[in-house]
């Protein structure tokens, strides 16, 4: 006994700890943060993160766009979106910037990321959400990389194939060289801490969704209807400051990069607008990348109030199962006349659910087809499961953005806007020409 109090001791003090030491689990997100000079936890890298935040994000782009750009190179060469590339992306990266700096300067990198929360937590959470921690940056460059290579390729092709550069190092070739690097730097830095934003809420979902699968677990033993409700406010709570911490950011990037692709559109539809692979190349990288990390948003928003909101139809069916059986048990102790038999009418298979082969991995412990055994669940009275089933139905809880809540019929809610500001924009313009 008193050695299970010592490792829950331990246990708790590793992961509720503020300080950071050598060899912590944060040691290599640190230093990929550092890296990435987004690293706060001091005022010399502090200074150091905005200090190039402000060259690569704001002094660099407009050196390309004002000093770099080439004014009198042929059609192939001549780059009519850049303003929109280059607005889009220091825009996003400002907010992303911005808002990653509050994060970690307000709540501090450990208890943004809840680790100061995982020492009740399961051992099967805790380990998981280490291994995801560990991924999330291999998920970022997954991302990255591919548009970066893409970026690359059309940076030394413009460079090389006769765009006429500004000798502002005395050397026409040196100072193109130095000017591309520039560009490369300064567009991977923008791209990076936009999906380094998106990356860590994804993660952050991820911790929910290990707590959601965890929570379920208490409908198929024997459990409380407290302890029940306890675990569900502990974790909507959560799911409040998450959606707290994050709402400016969801929101302004939504309307930021609403705002790009309408740009984007208008411009690439005008009548005397010219559409190719040397002109639109980098606009069409730039709308990728900015669309692939707000769907990373909303798609872990979505998934994380699904399984939030899955926990109601879970209560409902324990509260089901429970019911059967407390009435399978009063006939038992009485004696009924013969009934036919359920299973010829509804035939179940051998392990009592019915094609449960068929679910995959779509099915987990939160949204599955099969019946809760129902064992032990008798001793707790009708009233309080219909009251805790009562509870779920009317307290539904996700990730909401001042009141909106981020699910499914969200999703075709901002589609629907977004197609029609594109139907629209291409009807003028059709119109028009």
């Amino acid at each position: 006994m008193a050695d299970e109090g010592e490792t829950l001791l331990n246990r708790k003090n590793k992961y509720s700890r503020s300080v950071s030491h050598a060899q912590d689990e944060l040691q290599s997100f640190r230093s990929w943060l550092r890296w990435m000079c987004v690293d706060q936890s001091n005022p010399w890298t502090t200074c150091l993160s905005w200090l190039v935040f402000v060259v690569m994000a704001i002094v660099v782009p407009c050196l390309s766009h004002f000093v770099l750009a080439c004014s009198d190179c042929d059609t192939k060469h001549s780059r009519p979106y850049d303003s929109v590339v280059q607005l889009s992306l220091s825009t996003i990266a400002t907010l992303s910037f911005l808002c990653l700096s509050r994060f970690v300067s307000k709540y501090g990198l450990r208890r943004f990321l809840f680790f100061d929360k995982l020492w009740d937590e399961s051992g099967t959470v805790r380990n998981c959400y280490t291994q995801q921690l560990n991924r999330s940056l291999q998920i970022l460059f997954i991302f990255v990389l591919p548009c970066f290579a893409a970026e690359i390729a059309y940076k030394i092709w413009w460079y090389a194939s006769g765009a006429s550069g500004i000798p502002f190092l005395g050397n026409a070739l040196v100072s193109d060289t130095v000017a591309c690097i520039l560009e490369l730097c300064s567009w991977l830095y923008r791209t990076v801490v936009f999906f380094l934003v998106c990356v860590l809420f994804r993660l952050i979902c991820y911790l929910q969704i290990l707590r959601l699968q965890d929570f379920a677990q208490v409908f198929q033993v024997e459990s409380d209807v407290e302890s029940v409700l306890r675990e569900h406010l502990r974790i909507r709570r959560h799911l409040q400051i998450i959606s707290h911490r994050y709402r400016v950011f969801i929101l302004w990037a939504l309307i930021f990069i609403t705002a790009s692709q309408f740009a984007s559109l208008l411009l690439t539809t005008k009548a005397d607008a010219e559409v190719n692979i040397y002109k639109a190349g980098e606009l069409a990288l730039c709308s990728m990348s900015l669309l692939a990390g707000i769907l990373i948003i909303l798609r872990s928003a979505t998934r994380i109030t699904h399984k939030a909101q899955s926990v109601t139809s879970l209560a409902a069916k324990w509260h089901v199962c429970a019911t059967i059986d407390s009435f399978d048990t009063v006939e038992s102790e009485t004696p009924m006349a013969p009934q036919v038999d359920r299973n010829l009418v509804f035939p179940l298979s051998t392990d009592g659910s019915s094609d449960c082969e068929d679910g995959g991995d779509e099915e987990d412990d939160l949204d599955n087809t099969t019946l809760i055994p129902a064992y032990t669940y008798s001793t707790i009275s009708f009233q309080k499961r219909q009251a805790l089933v009562t509870y779920f139905e009317n307290n539904r809880t996700g990730i909401t953005i001042y009141g909106f809540m981020l699910d499914r019929g969200s999703l075709h809610t901002i589609f629907g806007i977004e197609l029609s500001l594109v139907l629209w924009l291409l009807g003028k313009t059709i119109a028009s020409v």
